[in-house]
């Protein structure tokens, strides 16, 4: 029924028909019934009732949950006098986010040469390679090496000056990607907003949706998170099975372990501009104050050296995560034994 995104109706319709019948020797008219299907265009509201629920990876309109983040989120009080931090819990919610596993996005693509990415990688090739962990910049192929084991090596000339010898998943297309090409757990590489020559690695985190006003939130390998729009992204021509086997920061590579794992429902605080919070910077925690609040990230300042970024309301770094994160795995290891 949803298929035809039609209505059908069963109707009867008389239509005369002569037969001739010998009754008291006399012709007579008879009427026959015969069923006719008519097929009713549905209105617009009701098709869109008939379809199945769309999966929250894609940020339909018709988003089941009441806010821009999940039922696995809490709001930390203000924790102005330090007081301990209480996790709201609501067993309905969770059982119901259990039962919701056919919402998941679907998985990505395996292997190293996946279908999103079969693209062929050339000899006067224009593409982003890796110089350094953090800093990747626009160059050309000018030599396919294949090793004695068989993998591909790419000797690539830079831009601005130098050579590298770099591997398929430590270069990137120079082209924006399509659209069905993105998801969440992709590696990319994004173009640093102040710089449009330096480029740095990271993962997808979000697609566009309403809430986070149509943008990409990527987190670089060095955690920091960045929200922008197509025109930034670069996909990965050769990126490895587990992508997170190219992040070297061993924090920021278990975060985002556990991040595509709850995903599409991962931990968030929920915090108001204000607010004062503890902040871990250069390994301590350290008083600041919410600035802004942009979806899934807030910017803090520092009350001490007023330094301002912006932090990923799940993060690591956020005292009150930190603590969720020691609780719910000391009830793991509670239930374990």
């Amino acid at each position: 029924m949803s298929d035809s995104q039609c209505e059908s109706g069963l109707s009867l319709s008389e239509t005369p028909s002569k037969r001739t019948q010998l009754e008291n020797g006399s012709d007579s008219l008879s009427l026959i019934k015969k069923a006719v299907v008519v097929l009713t265009r549905l209105p617009e509201y009701k098709i869109s009732a008939l379809r199945p629920p769309t999966p929250q990876q894609f940020y339909s309109e018709d988003e089941l949950l009441s806010s821009s983040d999940s039922d696995m989120q809490w709001e930390p009080e203000d924790d102005s006098s330090d007081s301990d931090f209480s996790v709201s819990t609501n067993k309905q919610k969770t059982a119901k986010l259990k039962e919701s596993d056919t919402t998941r996005p679907p998985a990505p693509p395996t292997g190293s040469n996946n279908n999103n990415n079969e693209e062929e990688v050339k000899v006067d090739m224009v593409v982003l390679a890796r110089k350094r962990p953090m800093r990747w910049q626009r160059g050309k192929i000018v030599e396919m090496v294949t090793k004695e084991d068989g993998r591909v090596k790419y000797k690539v000339s830079f831009e601005e000056k130098g050579k590298s010898l770099v591997s398929g998943h430590h270069i990137a297309f120079d082209t924006t990607p399509k659209l069905e090409q993105l998801y969440v757990g992709a590696r990319v590489v994004v173009r640093c907003q102040d710089n449009k020559f330096r480029f740095q690695p990271g993962i997808l985190a979000e697609l566009p949706s309403r809430k986070n006003r149509l943008r990409f939130l990527v987190f670089m390998d060095d955690h920091t998170p960045v929200y922008v729009s197509l025109p930034f992204l670069h996909l990965v021509c050769r990126p490895l099975e587990d992508v997170l086997e190219d992040v070297s920061d061993s924090s920021h590579k278990h975060f985002m372990k556990q991040y595509l794992k709850d995903w599409p429902y991962p931990h968030l605080t929920q915090y108001r501009a204000g607010q004062a919070l503890n902040v871990e910077l250069n390994g301590v925690q350290q008083r600041c104050e919410v600035q802004v609040v942009d979806s899934s990230l807030i910017q803090v300042v520092f009350q001490d050296n007023q330094h301002k970024e912006w932090i990923h309301r799940g993060s690591i770094r956020l005292e009150h995560m930190a603590r969720f994160l020691e609780l719910k795995a000391a009830e793991e290891r509670n239930n374990g034994s």
